[in-house]
């Protein structure tokens, strides 16, 4: 992905927002859930209580750079949205706590996945697709990459072939 300047930003395809209609990767670019709003549909995708949500995002920020942000609307970068989206509180925190824009995308994606493994859903899909056939860390990288089911399925199916085809 790039910004308007042409500049490569960190995380190569990531989502929409979830609001956009982003796929479950987005919820790293999510508010806390203290609205409706389509974030409580992701949430029940994943099987995941709004509570769980904001203790994984809470616990995140404060392992990492996504804690800080003082001066944003919820007083973290972890709440904040993706960087092609213009705000003013998010860029001057990054800026204040020099963390470029490739470095906050990094932490987002990092952010997604942490989310989603530590999802239902995640689990049972892995199992899933393992009875499919699947090899499991083949299955969780489709999964994680894609925050879509029939997407990994599809990109599980297509790797797993290529790997099968190279070995014979």
């Amino acid at each position: 992905m790039e910004n308007i300047c042409g500049e490569k930003m960190g995380w190569e395809n990531a989502p929409s927002h979830i609001c956009r209609g982003g796929d479950l990767r987005g919820l790293a670019f999510c508010c806390p859930p203290i609205k409706y709003c389509p974030i409580h549909k992701a949430l029940a995708v994943l099987k995941m209580t709004p509570e769980e949500f904001i203790k994984i995002k809470e616990e995140f920020g404060k392992k990492t750079k996504l804690g800080l942000g003082k001066n944003t609307c919820f007083g973290s970068l972890v709440w904040c949205c993706k960087i092609t989206k213009p705000c003013p509180y998010r860029d001057y925190e990054l800026a204040k706590n020099n963390i470029s824009p490739d470095e906050y995308m990094e932490l987002k994606k990092q952010l997604a996945e942490e989310i989603i493994k530590n999802s239902q859903f995640f689990k049972e899909a892995v199992e899933i697709f393992v009875k499919k056939g699947i090899p499991k860390e083949l299955a969780e990288k489709c999964i994680l990459e894609t925050g879509d089911l029939k997407k990994a399925y599809e990109m599980a199916i297509t790797k797993n072939n290529e790997n099968r085809d190279e070995k014979i």
